[in-house]
């Protein structure tokens, strides 16, 4: 069987979709599966199982990107196209079943759910290979020596080979308007070092490029213990980081989805933005949202309670419980750009 997948050019978008590509693979285990996505979304597919192939879409004036990818698309007949972007080309190819989304109410995962008709709606995954899990090894803090222990406050986040509990903090977004102000990440990271996550050690993430590195640089700045992994590494490295995390902590914001999805403890911060459509899905998650609709309104003592709380609710670490980490991968993945 051979699927045509057409995700979101935005990350948050894209990584939520996984979730439909997840229960693809898994009702279709010999299936082949051709991703169209954006540039900004194409290494989450890397490590995909079925993945036959990514086809990256780059935006073009007047919408010629679609003509470009018709092109292409239309060269063989699918067993099923599945359109989350709610285009026209589903209906422009020859397939023998079509899935188009259509705009619904609701979180976003519902609204991808309905499209294939699944419920409950599958969570997102995140793939990464045992090389993304050695590079994020290599660039973490050690295990503990055998015969040492973790604190007791901190063991159902690690395990007595563990290493200290890791915080990772997202300070950007893509608009300001949803940066919450870095002094208060830095605050909010000394109360959990201090109160239930004792010992944790900061672990800044952000995307690449100057805008994301200005960003994030008052949060590094304060604090210098922090490992510094801002632009450094692919998407699926950064989702086996996020895999070893104590907590996220995070804006409305792509890193948000794929540390749920990476299963760490994940905690969005929200303003402007609908928590109610794109809070972040995974088994242990929460938001925490702004009493106006500027992200200034979050106060910090907030954000902590609510740290505080979902911390509370796990109890026992998230990579126990996460997909496989080294998927098979059948059908090697090829990219291509349509430009």
């Amino acid at each position: 069987m051979r699927i045509l997948f057409v995700t979101s050019n935005r990350l948050g978008d894209a990584i939520l979709s996984t979730g439909l590509l997840d229960h693809l693979i898994r009702t279709y285990p010999d299936c082949r599966i051709t991703v169209v996505c954006g540039p900004v979304a194409a290494e989450l597919f890397a490590r995909m199982p079925n993945c036959e192939r990514v086809i990256v879409l780059d935006k073009r004036r007047w919408s010629l990107h679609w003509p470009l990818l018709w092109t292409v698309a239309a060269r063989r007949r699918w067993d099923k196209v599945v359109d989350i972007r709610g285009s026209g080309l589903a209906w422009m190819v020859r397939a023998n079943r079509r899935a188009v989304m259509r705009s619904r109410p609701g979180h976003k995962l519902s609204q991808l759910a309905a499209v294939l008709g699944v419920d409950p709606p599958p969570l997102p995954v995140a793939w990464f290979s045992a090389e993304d899990a050695a590079r994020a090894s290599a660039l973490l803090p050690p295990e503990l020596p055998p015969g040492r222990q973790a604190a007791p406050s901190t063991a159902r986040f690690i395990g007595p080979q563990s290493a200290p509990p890791l915080v990772a903090l997202a300070p950007t977004a893509n608009w300001t308007q949803k940066v919450w102000p870095a002094e208060r990440f830095v605050a909010l990271f000394h109360a959990l070092a201090s109160g239930p996550l004792p010992g944790a050690v900061p672990l800044v993430l952000a995307g690449p490029g100057a805008e994301e590195r200005a960003m994030a640089a008052p949060v590094l700045a304060a604090l210098p213990e922090a490992i510094d992994l801002v632009g450094r590494l692919s998407l699926p490295e950064v989702a086996a980081c996020l895999a070893r995390a104590a907590l996220f902590v995070g804006h409305d914001s792509g890193l948000m989805h794929l540390a749920a999805a990476a299963g760490a403890p994940t905690l969005g911060l929200f303003g402007p933005t609908p928590a109610d459509e794109y809070a972040p899905a995974g088994r242990h998650s929460a938001v925490v949202i702004a009493m106006g609709r500027e992200m200034a309104d979050l106060p910090v003592e907030r954000a902590f309670a609510a740290a505080e709380r979902l911390i509370a609710r796990v109890t026992t670490i998230p990579p126990a419980t996460l997909r496989p980490a080294t998927p098979a991968r059948r059908h090697p993945a090829r990219h291509r750009s349509i430009r």
